[in-house]
Protein backbone atom coordinates (compact mmCIF):
# COMPACT_ATOMS: atom_id res chain seq x y z
CA UNK A 1 0.00 0.00 0.00
CA UNK A 2 1.36 3.57 -1.19
CA UNK A 3 0.03 6.63 0.70
CA UNK A 4 1.34 8.83 -1.91
CA UNK A 5 -1.00 10.86 -4.21
CA UNK A 6 1.30 11.12 -6.79
CA UNK A 7 1.44 7.19 -7.84
CA UNK A 8 -1.64 6.44 -7.00
CA UNK A 9 -4.16 4.97 -9.63
CA UNK A 10 -6.90 6.87 -11.81
CA UNK A 11 -9.67 4.71 -9.18
CA UNK A 12 -8.17 6.06 -6.31
CA UNK A 13 -7.90 9.80 -7.92
CA UNK A 14 -11.40 9.63 -8.78
CA UNK A 15 -12.97 8.68 -5.52
CA UNK A 16 -10.77 11.78 -4.02
CA UNK A 17 -12.61 13.85 -6.53
CA UNK A 18 -15.98 12.29 -6.03
CA UNK A 19 -15.76 12.88 -2.28
CA UNK A 20 -14.04 16.32 -2.11
CA UNK A 21 -17.31 17.53 -4.69
CA UNK A 22 -19.93 15.84 -2.40
CA UNK A 23 -18.75 17.81 0.79
CA UNK A 24 -18.48 20.90 -1.09
CA UNK A 25 -22.07 20.24 -2.13
CA UNK A 26 -22.88 20.04 1.48
CA UNK A 27 -21.25 22.47 3.08
CA UNK A 28 -22.81 25.23 0.19
CA UNK A 29 -26.24 23.52 1.21
CA UNK A 30 -25.59 24.03 4.86
CA UNK A 31 -24.23 27.44 4.46
CA UNK A 32 -27.11 28.88 2.16
CA UNK A 33 -29.79 27.08 4.55
CA UNK A 34 -28.28 29.00 7.81
CA UNK A 35 -28.14 32.32 5.85
CA UNK A 36 -31.69 32.30 5.13
CA UNK A 37 -32.81 31.01 8.37
CA UNK A 38 -30.72 33.78 9.99
CA UNK A 39 -32.10 37.03 7.49
CA UNK A 40 -35.64 35.54 8.73
CA UNK A 41 -34.92 35.55 12.37
CA UNK A 42 -33.42 38.92 12.07
CA UNK A 43 -35.90 40.71 9.93
CA UNK A 44 -39.07 38.89 12.53
CA UNK A 45 -37.28 40.30 14.98
CA UNK A 46 -36.26 44.29 14.32
CA UNK A 47 -39.79 44.70 12.15
CA UNK A 48 -41.72 46.89 14.58
CA UNK A 49 -45.17 48.40 13.84
CA UNK A 50 -45.60 51.75 12.65
CA UNK A 51 -48.82 53.32 13.60
CA UNK A 52 -50.38 56.12 10.94
CA UNK A 53 -50.00 59.65 12.24
CA UNK A 54 -52.55 62.47 11.41
CA UNK A 55 -53.95 63.15 7.57
CA UNK A 56 -51.71 65.78 6.02
CA UNK A 57 -53.06 67.75 2.57
CA UNK A 58 -51.04 68.39 -0.18
CA UNK A 59 -51.61 71.25 -2.47
CA UNK A 60 -49.83 72.25 -5.30
CA UNK A 61 -47.16 75.25 -5.45
CA UNK A 62 -49.00 77.01 -7.92
CA UNK A 63 -46.09 76.69 -10.86
CA UNK A 64 -46.88 75.57 -13.77
CA UNK A 65 -45.06 72.75 -15.70
CA UNK A 66 -43.32 73.53 -18.94
CA UNK A 67 -43.80 70.19 -21.08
Amino acid sequence: MNHSIHSADRATHLKIVVVALVAAIGIAAFGISARNNADFTQTAQTNQVIKAGKPVAITSSGTSTVR
